[in-house]
C-alpha cells in the first residue's frame, strides 16, 4: 500500500510535528508533502531521512520568514500537490492540509488538530492581536478569511473520514463541517520524562509566545504576587512584550533546549497554562514529570488535566484574567498536598505514543477493510453515492 502524509508546514517542532513523527513510525514507507519546509538542521531527523514534497510557496520571496503572509495562496498551493499515486492519504491538518485533492479510489483520512483557528471562531482575536481589526487592511484580511472559510468547508467534502485530536475539536468539526469525527488524542512521549516527587518553591510556564498562549497575562499575574516565583521558558513574537512586564520574582529564560525545559518542569511546584488549546501536549509533559498543572478551564485542558477527585492533577481557573490566575494559584497552594506526583504521572501515561500508534493504525485498517468490502460487493456507481 502506497501512503502519503500531508502536513501543513514544517518550520518548527511542536505538537503537530510529534503527530507526524508518530505517523512516520507507523508508515515508514510514506512520502511527506507540505506547503513549505524550513526545519532547522537539528530538527530534520523528524523526517527520518525523507525529503518532503513542497509547493511553489517554498520558492517565493521571503517565504522562510513570512510564509504565513502567503495564506491566501495556500489553498491553491495545497491543491497542486500530486498524490494521485497513493492508496492512502493521511492529512495532519490545522490549516490547509486537508484540502489536498484525492480521487474516488483513494482513501483520505484527515487528522484534524483544529479547523483553521484564525478563519473561524478566533478570527476577531487574531485580527485584534495583529492590529488589523479596523481600516482598509482589515477589509482585505476579512475578505481573504471569508474566502478561506468557503474553501475550508468545500474541501471537507473530499475527506472520507475525520479524526479529531480531542472532544473539543470534534465539536468544532461538527460545527464547521457538519461531519462526525473519531477522537484519537495525540501522542505524549512520556518515556522521555522522569517523575520527580520533591518540588522546589517556584512555578514554571513554557510556550511559544504567540497571542493565544497568553504568556504576558501569566507574567502580569505573578508580578502581582511578589512572594511567588515564576520561570518563563520560550520565545516568539510576544517576547518583547513579556520583557516589559518582568518583575523581580519573574524570570525569563528565553528558548532553552529540551534538557533544561524538562529539568525546570521536574522541579517546579506547578506548571501554569493559560491557553484555550485544542489539546495541549506540554501540560501532559509536565504531569509526566510528576508536576501538577494550573490551567485555563476550557478546550483540551479539560481532557488532559483532572481538576477534582482523589486522582486530581491540577486546578482550573475560569477566566483568562490576572485575578482568575492569581486565585487559582492560591487555591492550588491550599490543595497541593492532596495532588500527588504519582497521580500526575499516571494520568500522563494514558496519552502515550504507543497508545496513539495503536489507535490510529486500528482506525485506518478498519476503514480500509470496510472500503475493500464495499468495492467487492457494490457496483462502482453505487459506491460513489454512498461514500459521499
Amino acid at each position: 500500500m502506497k501512503v502519503a502524509i500531508v502536513h501543513d508546514w514544517l518550520t518548527l517542532t511542536g505538537g503537530a510535528e510529534r503527530v507526524l513523527d508518530a505517523m512516520l513510525e507507523i508508515y515508514p514507507q510514506a512520502d511527506v508533502f507540505c506547503v513549505v519546509c524550513f526545519l532547522a538542521e537539528e530538527d530534520m531527523h523528524l523526517l527520518r531521512g525523507k525529503t518532503p514534497h513542497t509547493t511553489f510557496i517554498q520558492r517565493l520571496p521571503f517565504a522562510r520568514r513570512f510564509y504565513r503572509s502567503y495564506l491566501a495562496l495556500m489553498p491553491i498551493a495545497i491543491e497542486q500537490l500530486d498524490v494521485t499515486a497513493y492508496d492512502l492519504v493521511i492529512s495532519s491538518s490545522y490549516a490547509v492540509a486537508k484540502g489536498v485533492i484525492t480521487g474516488p479510489d483513494q482513501m483520505h483520512i484527515s487528522y484534524v488538530h483544529s479547523p483553521i483557528r484564525y478563519a473561524w471562531d478566533l478570527q476577531h482575536d487574531y485580527l485584534k492581536e495583529a492590529r488589523i481589526d479596523t481600516g482598509f487592511k482589515s477589509l482585505i484580511a476579512r475578505a481573504i478569511l471569508h474566502y478561506i472559510r468557503l474553501w475550508d468547508v468545500r474541501t471537507s467534502n473530499g475527506v472520507d473520514h475525520f479524526i479529531a485530536n480531542s472532544r473539543f475539536i470534534r465539536a468544532r468539526i461538527a460545527k464547521v463541517y457538519r461531519r462526525s469525527a473519531t477522537v484519537i488524542h495525540p501522542p505524549a512521549d512520556t518515556s522521555r520524562f522522569t517523575m520527580r516527587v520533591d518540588k522546589e518553591d517556584f512555578y514554571v510556564t513554557a510556550s511559544r509566545m504567540v497571542p493565544y498562549k497568553h504568556i504576558p497575562l501569566i507574567a502580569k499575574a505573578f508580578a502581582k504576587m511578589p512572594d511567588k516565583r515564576l520561570i518563563i521558558i520560550g520565545d516568539g513574537p510576544q517576547m518583547d512584550l513579556v520583557k516589559e512586564i518582568l518583575a523581580p520574582n519573574v524570570t525569563l529564560l528565553g528558548r532553552q533546549d529540551n534538557d533544561v525545559l524538562v529539568d525546570y518542569m521536574q522541579r517546579a511546584k506547578a506548571f501554569v497554562f493559560a491557553a484555550k488549546e485544542d489539546f495541549g501536549i506540554v501540560p501532559l509533559e509536565a504531569q509526566a514529570c510528576g508536576t501538577p498543572v494550573i490551567a485555563y478551564g476550557a478546550g483540551g485542558s479539560l481532557e488532559t488535566v483532572i481538576g477534582e477527585g482523589p486522582d486530581r492533577t491540577g486546578v482550573f481557573f475560569s477566566d483568562q484574567t490576572i485575578e482568575s490566575i492569581a486565585a487559582a494559584v492560591i487555591e492550588f497552594e491550599t490543595l497541593s498536598e492532596k495532588i500527588t506526583a504519582t497521580a500526575c504521572r499516571r494520568n500522563a501515561d494514558r496519552f502515550g505514543t504507543e497508545r496513539f500508534k495503536r489507535e490510529l493504525l486500528d482506525f485506518v485498517e478498519a476503514k480500509m477493510a470496510h472500503q475493500g468490502a464495499l468495492a467487492e460487493d457494490q457496483p462502482v456507481a453505487f459506491l460513489s453515492v454512498i461514500k459521499h
